[in-house]
């Protein structure tokens, strides 16, 4: 179980903190899903988690331990938003074992399987798959690294409906096994398969209902006549 006590984050640079006092409970095999509008501090948080930051003070636990700053980096693997632009493998092969070339082809199929792409050749280049597979390819290159959590930054921007309601259809598959930590600035088809939810306003995180949430946003808004 992941958990968050009073993280805050506050560069020198900055007059007022990034994140203030974050608290957050995530239990294994569930779907965290954080909310916020652009600049409200959710992907410092998944950089935060994922060892790319470190943060001014509060602690980070997983399973009831603290975590110093080298047990972070292997807590957590990240998927940032639009990781496509990151591929620098040559190769679905070369990607999945860039940084790694003791993985063995049995651990290759099993990361493609996990996410749907077993039948592709290896010899594919990443570039020329499609946005959705793209970003499934992403999330094989955390998998095969066996994480503890996956973190997702927006991972249904920019693609089309269809590929939007697969990754979605993926990510519920994936939480059989995984602890996910999804933060986006657009819940829309991702509440329904939240399994806890918060929204990040100006650094502050608070816990929010995912039912309620979804039931307020399809709503119908009013009107100006």
């Amino acid at each position: 179980m992941l958990h968050l006590r009073n993280l805050v984050y506050h560069p020198t640079a900055c007059p007022t903190a990034i994140l203030k006092s974050t608290n957050l409970d995530l239990p294994p095999q569930q779907l965290g899903l954080i909310i916020g509008p652009s600049g409200s501090g959710k992907s410092t948080l998944l950089e935060i988690l994922s060892g790319l930051a470190e943060p001014t003070s509060g602690a980070i636990l997983w399973r009831e331990q603290e975590l110093i700053a080298e047990q972070i980096q292997q807590l957590a693997g990240l998927v940032f938003q639009f990781p496509e632009r990151h591929f620098c493998g040559g190769t679905i092969l070369e990607e999945l074992r860039l940084g790694h070339p003791e993985i063995g082809p049995e651990q290759v199929r099993h990361a493609l399987g996990e996410v749907g792409l077993e039948h592709l050749s290896l010899n594919t280049q990443p570039h020329a798959l499609s946005g959705g597979q793209q970003r499934r390819l992403a999330l094989a290159v955390q998998l095969i690294r066996q994480p503890h959590l996956l973190l997702l930054d927006e991972p249904t921007a920019g693609l089309d409906w269809s590929m939007r309601q697969q990754l979605v259809n993926l990510l519920a598959k994936l939480k059989k096994d995984w602890t996910l930590l999804v933060v986006t600035h657009d819940a829309g088809d991702l509440l329904a398969i939240a399994d806890r939810c918060w929204t990040l306003n100006h650094g502050k995180l608070e816990s929010v209902d995912p039912m309620t949430l979804d039931t307020k946003l399809k709503e119908p808004q009013p009107t100006n006549s």
